[in-house]
């Protein structure tokens, strides 16, 4: 994605002239009153020059008189508004703990790696190896790492650029498509280098100052730091038919941004730099994932996939009334993996699954989180209809 409108505001200066004023010769009698006239003129012009002046130049002089008043007269002051000296508005308050960009960045950089990736791509002609770069943060000593799904997706090997450059291996330990996160994890013996801080977004605003890190357009721009503020919260986009809630910001974020942290003041990560509209004329205008709607899904992320093994859609009643398919709301089992943990618990294609676990289920979805609450060999009950009738499958979970 990318909208941008520049306002221009052009300036007419027009330069005056005063014409000196000439007493008429044919009236020389009245020489002395013009004279008067003239000097009263004068005066007038003098006036006029001297505020065009202080107009020009009040940002400078006009300081510099305050400052003399207050000098001269601080006492005065310091008795008559000491009740005011002090006063902060709401909102305004110095935060103490901000730190400057330099200090950001020594705080997070370490923990920013470049996250590359080799997928195969059917070509038409045959198939092709495709190399991609995104961008992730380490978020604890055992070196796992926060990025984006579509960083990762559809990779057959996955590497690890850290903030000196060496490259070690990783793998994926899980993702989440619909929210587009994922984790993965160094599978190399080596020195973590660093580690975020997660912040809180929930009392984020608009106009707070904000750094992004990351690698954008490849490995030659590996590190890149750029700054802006948070321009919006809670922003609700649509971004390949998902509506989620992003803080939207105009510090710059490119392909290859994808997965790295937005950063607070205090050297926070509040955000996953994900997306940008992209439109000829528009600049400025990027998502990140807030972190608070991430944090929740840490845990069950962090632990490896769980497989069933199965290719399913979901069904809802009016699909049901147009494909002639039984009415309700289930789950609809289109095939099954061979060797697969459905296939051994006797799961078979055209089964219709209405609960698992003992929890009613409508939705793929609702598999899944159910699924992230267990761990490998876990035995799940699965509730299918088939044929009409009900039947209630042990299914063993694995890895």
């Amino acid at each position: 994605m990318e909208f941008n409108n520049e306002n221009k505001t052009n300036t007419d200066n027009t330069e005056k002239s005063y014409n000196e004023y000439k007493p008429n010769s044919e009236n020389s009698h009245n020489s002395s009153h013009q004279g008067r006239k003239k000097g009263k003129m004068g005066r007038i012009l003098g006036l006029t020059a001297l505020a065009l002046v202080f107009t020009i130049l009040g940002g400078a002089v006009g300081a510099y008189g305050v400052l003399k008043f207050t000098n001269n007269n601080i006492s005065e002051i310091n008795n008559k508004y000491s009740q005011y000296l002090n006063y902060n508005p709401p909102g305004f308050a110095e935060n103490k703990d901000a730190l400057s960009v330099t200090e950001i960045v020594k705080k997070v950089a370490p923990a920013v790696v470049g996250v590359s990736t080799k997928s195969r791509v059917n070509m038409g002609f045959g198939q092709s190896i495709q190399e991609g770069i995104g961008t992730g943060f380490i978020i604890n000593d055992e070196g796992y790492i926060l990025t984006n799904q579509h960083v990762i997706q559809g990779a057959q090997s996955v590497k690890v650029i850290l903030v000196d450059g060496t490259e070690v291996n990783a793998k994926v330990i899980n993702y989440d498509a619909s929210q587009d996160l994922a984790v993965i994890k160094i599978t190399d013996e080596v020195k973590i280098p660093g580690k975020v801080e997660l912040g809180d977004t929930d009392s984020i605003q608009a106009g707070e100052q904000v750094v992004a890190i990351g690698n954008p357009l490849g490995k030659e721009f590996l590190g890149s730091v750029t700054t802006g503020v948070i321009s919006a919260v809670n922003r609700e986009i649509s971004i390949d038919g998902k509506t989620l809630k992003y803080i939207q910001t105009d510090a710059a974020i490119n392909p290859g941004n994808s997965g790295g942290p937005l950063v607070n003041s205090r050297g926070q990560v509040i955000g996953i730099n994900t997306a940008k509209i992209k439109m000829e004329g528009v600049e400025g205008i990027g998502f990140s994932i807030p972190i608070n709607s991430v944090k929740n899904r840490l845990t069950a992320l962090s632990k490896p996939i769980l497989r069933i093994g199965i290719y399913a859609r979901d069904i809802t009643t009016e699909v049901a009334k147009k494909n002639n398919l039984p009415e309700g709301e289930y789950v609809l089992i289109v095939d099954v993996v061979e060797f697969s943990p459905a296939e051994k618990a006797g799961i078979r294609p055209g089964d219709m699954v209405t609960k698992f676990d003992g929890k009613p289920v409508k939705t793929v979805e609702d598999i899944n989180k159910i699924k992230e609450t267990h761990n490998s060999g876990d035995t799940v009950k699965v509730n299918v209809t088939r044929d009409g009738k009900e039947k209630v499958l042990d299914l063993v979970l694995s890895e």
